[in-house]
């Protein structure tokens, strides 16, 4: 399997819901280490690194959100791996 990772900007009510919570279970669920921040603007920011297949279902997931989530837009472009992560983290500014 190849590894990739993606960088993605989440829109819509996912602050204040569990949504970075949400996130980082479904990333361990899948093997997906990175990390996800609350932007001041209101949207979330996610680097994630996995494999393929993994990515694919965690972006579906981001679109998806928790259950008091409402996500508008999940705007995402693959990037090379940048590694150096050991797991999925939650950056708290």
């Amino acid at each position: 399997m190849q590894k990739m990772a993606v960088v993605a900007t989440v829109s819509g009510r996912v602050q204040m819901v569990m949504y970075r919570d949400f996130a980082k279970r479904k990333a361990h669920s899948l093997g997906i280490v990175g990390e996800i921040e609350n932007k001041p603007d209101g949207t979330v920011a996610v680097y994630a690194e996995g494999e393929q297949e993994n990515i694919e279902k965690f972006i579906e997931f981001l679109k998806k959100g928790s259950l008091l989530s409402d996500v508008g837009n999940v705007a995402y472009q693959f990037v090379e791996p940048r590694g150096g992560f050991d797991s999925f983290y939650i950056q708290y500014n």
